[in-house]
């Protein structure tokens, strides 16, 4: 079976489904509706899905091959954010504030599509389970999933998947050998100082003006304390403080996230981050506390997988089709997979600046250019049967 022509013959199902879950989008653990199309498609290719899994919302489906084997994993996530979509088309999100702006419902439909393509030419020798996962943004999805036996009965020996990227051009592919996406870290700061009248400064402590040398303080962290060649990036995405614009604030909130690549640099950030928030707000007579929370590691893509997806890659796309390039700062679940089993996630570009399709991922009117679907199941189905042939 010539997998690009089949799956170029599923477009119009996968568009379709696409579209459906990109009006129907659900946040974190509140997949519900998610996980019973995906199960009712699977039902529709003679397949079974697992019983709920991470929180209810997640599943399994194993792909059995002719003859027992290893088996391949392929994963998908369902979740959408809270962000309310800004783009006119017929399948806009339906649900106020939630959009998937993140290409959750192309992985999903691709997903879907490569199951369609494997039940059609099931693997000579091994299995293929798909996992459909809940709460990529931000929920561990992925951890629950392993928690639940997701990567067991029967063990899976390597796992792939594809993120919608739309910085590169439709038909077109990108992967990071090594470290594919950066560890992603969250912090909370709060600045406490004493409120007063805006009129008598000297009675108070400005916790406005201190967290503002915090924020300045922070970004020293990255320029002067560590190492230029190791990527660091510290964001405060968030403030709040004060009540109104004569009355100097008595606290501050910050919130912010840190992206790193080297492990040993993370493990110094909590103490770093402690010392300047620390030497700041004592200078100016403040107080402070700080949470730090480690959140998703950094992903590593196992070298000895690369071949295996330039070859998919040449034979379906065609010769230079498949580039090599430095690892994101963004953060990806799909990392605690990689520490379990070796692991490769590659970026499917979804780019077509003629119809303007060039908006950044969580971005309200990021939207993707379909002709990619097919692409995405053709490769994904393809490199499982690839590496199934080959173990």
């Amino acid at each position: 079976m010539d997998l690009r022509s089949a799956a170029h013959d599923l477009r119009s199902d996968l568009v379709a489904w696409r579209r459906h879950l990109h009006a129907h989008p659900e946040l974190s653990y509140q997949e519900e509706a998610t996980a019973a199309f995906v199960r009712e498609r699977l039902e529709g290719l003679g397949l079974r899905a697992s019983a709920p899994l991470a929180g209810g919302t997640g599943l399994t489906c194993l792909i059995e091959g002719q003859a027992d084997g290893p088996t391949v994993a392929l994963r998908a996530d369902l979740d959408a954010l809270p962000i309310q979509e800004a783009n006119d088309v017929p399948y806009a999100s339906t649900v106020p504030g939630v959009g998937h702006m993140c290409g959750h419902d192309a992985h999903t439909t691709m997903l879907l599509g490569a199951a369609a393509l494997l039940v059609r030419q099931r693997p000579a020798r091994g299995h293929v389970k798909l996992l459909f996962q809940p709460a990529e943004e931000g929920g561990a999805g992925a951890a629950r999933m392993i928690e639940d036996g997701a990567l067991d009965e029967p063990s899976v020996s390597a796992i792939f998947a594809l993120h919608v990227y739309p910085g590169v051009e439709v038909g077109h592919l990108t992967v990071s050998p090594g470290q594919a996406t950066a560890a992603a870290d969250a912090f909370d700061i709060e600045v406490i100082g004493r409120g007063g009248h805006a009129a008598h400064p000297h009675q108070a402590i400005d916790a406005v003006a201190v967290a503002a040398h915090v924020v300045t303080a922070l970004q020293l962290v990255v320029s002067r304390q560590t190492d230029p060649l190791l990527p660091l990036v510290l964001t405060i995405g968030k403030i709040e403080g004060g009540y109104a614009r004569n009355v100097i604030a008595p606290s501050v909130r910050l919130a912010g996230t840190a992206r790193s690549l080297d492990p040993a640099l993370r493990e110094r950030l909590p103490a770093m981050l402690e010392h300047v928030v620390g030497g700041v707000t004592q200078a100016f007579g403040a107080s402070y506390t700080l949470a730090y929370q480690l959140g998703y590691p950094s992903t590593r893509n196992d070298p000895a997988l690369l071949p295996t997806l330039e070859a998919t890659v040449a034979e379906l796309l065609g010769e230079g089709r498949l580039s090599r390039k430095p690892p994101s700062m963004g953060g990806e679940d799909f990392a605690f997979y990689a520490e379990r089993v070796p692991g490769l996630i590659a970026r499917l570009g979804v780019r077509n600046e003629a119809r303007g399709l060039v908006h950044p991922l969580h971005h309200p009117r990021f939207d993707l250019d379909e002709d990619a679907l097919p692409l995405g199941a053709a490769v994904l189905a393809g490199f499982a049967q690839r590496y199934l042939h080959s173990a």
